[in-house]
């Protein structure tokens, strides 16, 4: 989470600094409509940064990815930009339009207007020429963009929906970049902060386009076959087999993108098996959460054509403790089935490991699937049933494991249940910024 916020915030406060240096009224503004001048460009600067940066997140970017710890944790920024960009785009609208319901309320008095200075070249001139076009075109496109970025927001929404409607942004980004480029003060474009919109006006364009014609990910997206699914009643979910082409393998804990239906946008999900060139299929969990993978169990059939892009993800088990501690819940045992697998092939991680899996069911077959795969790793497998068992708990995991303190502990699960042993464990003295590694599995 340490690197979502700092990344956030030095966009937030570079770009604000940047405004601030190239804007003296800043220190003279004494009226009312002066700070409305100044605020409503720091806020177009600020909301246009943030549209600038989510756009850029989205490309899925090998260095980007690996600057902030994982696609999962990219996707985490990418969303806080994206209320970011709500937030100061609002502000933005409301510094341009309540003063003028305030005036025909009679609540203000507007100054009278004084003479715009002569433009001083044909760039300004013909930008002022178009500036009543970008402003009508700026608005209507935040009227559209704020019911799209909520939709993206409300979890109850059903994935394919938000998936079609989140394709409209980089056209309205289009819009945004034509609006900043004519409207922000011309006397910026002379500063570093004028460098900075360049910057992302010709980033985020560049993005748009990639985006508008479906080429996000192509290079890392291959063809395969489906080879076998397998019901998993006793966790609600399908196990999937995949032979794909040319996969480039994976490290245990990373996830793909996987498109089982040409009319479906291809869904993230953990890659639940080790990679084996010997054997080269990889192996997925899908659990029934929404409306897409409820209708699996119907449609999906050997043999059919599915398309696979990855891997991503930096949930990969790489720390250089001298013991780890693996926590999941349900669906979450996914990445660790790809641990076991392999260490059990490679002996990666090579340091002593307890695995502490909550059931959230009794299920013979898969606890009998997990104390094979653990004892063939020599892992110390904990299988824990809260009816039977109770919750598991930090308690329960530090009296298991006296050596807890040298160990890290990696966590994959429901959202509470992380947030709460995260907290617990901190309250103990455990280094959770350095040596708790979550996987962040919500893609909006």
């Amino acid at each position: 989470m340490d690197c979502i916020r700092y990344g956030l915030w030095t966009l937030l406060l570079g770009s604000a600094s940047l405004w601030l240096a190239a804007e003296p009224r800043f220190y003279e503004a004494q009226t009312f409509f002066a700070w409305r001048e100044v605020m409503t460009q720091l806020s177009g600067v600020l909301a246009f940064g943030c549209m600038s940066a989510a756009m850029v997140l989205a490309l899925r970017l090998r260095p980007v990815e690996r600057l902030f710890g994982g696609l999962d944790k990219t996707y985490r920024l990418h969303k806080w930009l994206g209320i970011g960009a709500l937030v100061f785009a609002l502000t933005h609208w409301l510094w341009t339009q309540g003063p003028k319901w305030a005036v025909q309320l009679g609540w203000l008095t507007r100054p009278p207007r004084e003479p715009r200075p002569e433009p001083i070249n044909a760039i300004e001139a013909a930008f002022r020429a178009v500036r009543g076009l970008a402003e009508t075109m700026g608005e209507w496109a935040f009227y559209a963009a704020v019911p799209l970025l909520l939709i993206a927001l409300l979890r109850r929404v059903p994935y394919h929906v938000f998936a079609k409607l989140h394709r409209v942004i980089p056209l309205l980004f289009l819009v945004f970049a034509f609006h900043a480029l004519v409207l922000v003060k011309f006397s910026y474009w002379g500063s570093p902060l004028g460098a900075l919109l360049a910057l992302e006006i010709a980033v985020g364009v560049f993005v748009a386009a990639v985006s508008l014609a479906g080429r996000i990910g192509t290079t890392r997206r291959v063809s395969g076959q489906l080879e076998a699914v397998e019901p998993l009643p006793g966790v609600g979910a399908l196990a999937l087999t995949v032979t794909p082409q040319r996969w480039p393998g994976h490290e245990a804990g990373q996830f793909a993108f996987l498109a089982l239906d040409g009319r479906e946008k291809a869904h993230p999900f953990t890659i639940a098996s080790a990679w084996d060139e010997r054997s080269p299929r990889i192996s997925f969990v899908v659990k029934a959460l929404g409306d897409f993978t409820r209708s699996l169990t119907q449609q999906l059939r050997p043999g059919q054509e599915v398309r696979v892009e990855g891997p991503y993800g930096g949930f990969t088990f790489a720390d250089g403790a001298p013991r780890q501690i693996w926590v999941s819940g349900g669906v979450g045992v996914t990445p660790f089935l790809a641990a076991l697998q392999q260490k059990a092939l490679r002996g990666l991680p090579s340091c002593p490991v307890d695995y502490f899996h909550s059931l959230s069911a009794p299920d013979e077959a898969a606890e009998a699937r997990l104390r094979a795969l653990a004892e063939a790793a020599g892992v110390a497998l904990h299988l824990v049933w809260p009816q039977r068992d109770g919750r598991l708990t930090g308690d329960h995991i530090r009296a298991a494991v006296p050596q807890w303190r040298e160990a890290s502990l990696w966590f994959c699960g429901p959202e509470g249940f992380g947030e709460a042993l995260q907290r617990d464990f901190a309250v103990q003295g455990f280094d959770v910024r350095r040596r708790f590694h979550r996987e962040f599995f919500e893609f909006r």
